[in-house]
């Protein structure tokens, strides 16, 4: 151990007055303190963190600890169950000789207890209740994303969601867009975006390929009504403690761009319904976003910068969010640098490239009486370095910790029982059968032979005498008349120009006509 600092010196760091969650005991010279306990405040939730460490460590069981002391406390909590083992939080969990042998190393006085618990799943693909969005509120930004579209694509599809939202074009599933981008490229619809450009055949080539690909890996079922209102996950039992809603990625996880996505606009989805509550005394809910790398792996810079701003901005909303994943590094610095709260298990150096993440690791906690690469590397399984943010905010000392055992099953419930759950939970009823209503594509396809020919002759020459007009008045280019032609036309350019967050980031509150006022993200706020 290096320097003056002694145990008692950091148990001090942890030895708060309000309520906070146990994480565990001390570690000091190879020696566990279970007189000085590891804790976090309570309200420190909602300033977010970082659970990290290679596999096989220790995170899922790090999740389902703090899952169980939030739901106790009566904090609602959303869970990603990537690999399926985390249903168990639902059910009491079994002591065995190494639960009962850890609980007396750490001074936990365990019980078995079950919390209770949601379960939901993708589009219905997999054991849980259905979560779907519209792709109305899903947005271009996100959608994007998943198709894995270029910058100019992207700011494209940003003009295909912009007219249907003007037009009352309701985009519920994937067929609806596909069905506004084949108008919007045909001898009928091409005349409606001329002004601004129009949608070339090339670029709504790819987008219908890619809408294509991506319904044949299944995506069509995530994407329909009823949509799904991200305000059931603020919940509380009637015991008053909070109710765990857990989401079964695991018939998805080899679709990461999907999952990791969806994930996102959940968290989005919170951020624009919820009210400003500043620094309440316990969090409204706390979001663990399993397999995090994910959403970062070939993010655009705006895309970054969405999730940076929603990060920062969410704490304001009472939503606390814990990413978790193998290493800092794979969290962007901009968004590791708002989470306050952190837990990492031990990492590995077999390789050049471990060894640069391993002094990548050390380099982002604060100066500590341990040798950290020594450390990080010698840690066993329920092991991990923690420092959280005292009940001032300010960070608390380095602490090396043994972790409790969790006191709910580690491990899955058998999938009967959580069938049994989903079809007697009150959300059943309301959202496991999909509607499909009249919406795009069946608008487009019920217009009048011709209808859509029609009025592009009359818009275009519509165009070329307002163009002669003002071209005669202000000898100017054609850019400039279209400039000004008014305020419909500035926001466009703005989605053409600037591109598709920028554009609509800035018109967040603004409505023109019928279009949708849209968030961050590009998300469609909900009209409740």
């Amino acid at each position: 151990m290096a320097g003056s600092t002694s145990a008692a010196d950091i148990a001090a760091g942890y030895a708060f007055t309000g309520p906070a969650l146990d994480l565990g005991a001390l570690l000091w010279d190879g020696v566990c303190l279970p007189a000085a306990p590891v804790r976090i405040p309570l309200p420190m939730l909602n300033r977010h963190g970082l659970v990290a460490g290679a596999t096989g460590t220790g995170k899922t069981k790090t999740l389902q600890l703090i899952t169980e002391q939030l739901s106790a406390q009566g904090v609602p909590v959303f869970l990603a169950d990537v690999k399926g083992d985390l249903s168990g939080v639902s059910v009491p969990g079994a002591a065995d000789d190494r639960v009962r042998g850890r609980a007396a190393e750490v001074g936990q006085k365990w019980t078995a207890t079950g919390f209770p618990a949601e379960f939901y799943a993708l589009g219905g693909l997999g054991h849980g209740i259905p979560l779907r969005a519209t792709v109305t509120a899903f947005g271009p930004v996100l959608l994007a994303k998943v198709l894995q579209l270029n910058r100019t694509q992207e700011q494209s599809l940003g003009l295909v969601f912009h007219y249907a939202d003007r037009k009352g074009l309701d985009l519920l599933d994937l067929k609806d867009l596909r069905a506004v981008v084949a108008f919007l490229t045909s001898e009928e619809g091409r005349p409606e975006l001329r002004d601004i450009g129009g949608l070339s055949a090339a670029t709504a080539g790819v987008i219908q390929r890619s809408l294509t690909a991506f319904e044949a890996q299944g995506a069509a079922a995530f994407f329909g009504e009823p949509e799904f209102d991200t305000a059931a996950f603020l919940r509380t039992a009637p015991d008053g403690r909070g109710v765990v809603s857990v989401l079964e990625l695991l018939a998805v996880q080899e679709k990461p761009q999907l999952f990791s996505t969806f994930l996102m606009w959940l968290l989005a989805d919170l951020f624009h319904d919820l009210p400003e509550v500043g620094d309440a005394d316990r969090p409204k809910l706390v979001f663990f976003f399993d397999e995090a790398h994910l959403l970062f792996d070939g993010a655009s810079k705006e895309f970054l910068d969405s999730i940076t701003r929603t990060v920062r901005l969410i704490r304001s909303k009472g939503i606390g969010v814990f990413f978790v994943t193998q290493t800092p590094k794979d969290v962007p610095g901009d968004v590791l640098a708002q989470l306050g709260n952190r837990v990492q298990h031990a990492l590995r150096a077999f390789t050049p490239d471990d060894q640069k993440a391993l002094k990548a690791t050390v380099r982002t906690f604060p100066d500590s009486a341990y040798d950290l690469e020594e450390l990080l590397t010698g840690l066993g399984t329920g092991e991990a370095v923690v420092t959280v943010l005292g009940e001032r905010g300010a960070p608390t000392p380095v602490a090396a910790t043994r972790l409790r055992a969790p006191e709910s099953l580690m491990g899955p419930v058998d999938g009967e029982v959580i069938e049994r759950a989903v079809r007697e939970s009150p959300l059943h009823e309301q959202y496991a059968q999909a509607v499909d209503r009249e919406s795009a594509f069946e608008k487009l396809a019920a217009r009048p032979a011709g209808h859509g020919a029609k009025t592009g002759r009359e818009a275009k020459k519509g165009e070329e005498a307002r163009g002669k007009t003002e071209g005669a008045k202000a000898g100017t280019n054609e850019a400039k008349e279209a400039k000004g032609r008014g305020k419909e036309r500035s926001v466009v350019e703005q989605v053409v120009d600037s591109g598709v967050f920028r554009s609509l980031a800035r018109s967040v509150g603004t409505q023109l006509g019928r279009e949708i006022t849209r968030s961050l993200f590009g998300t469609a706020r909900r009209r409740r």
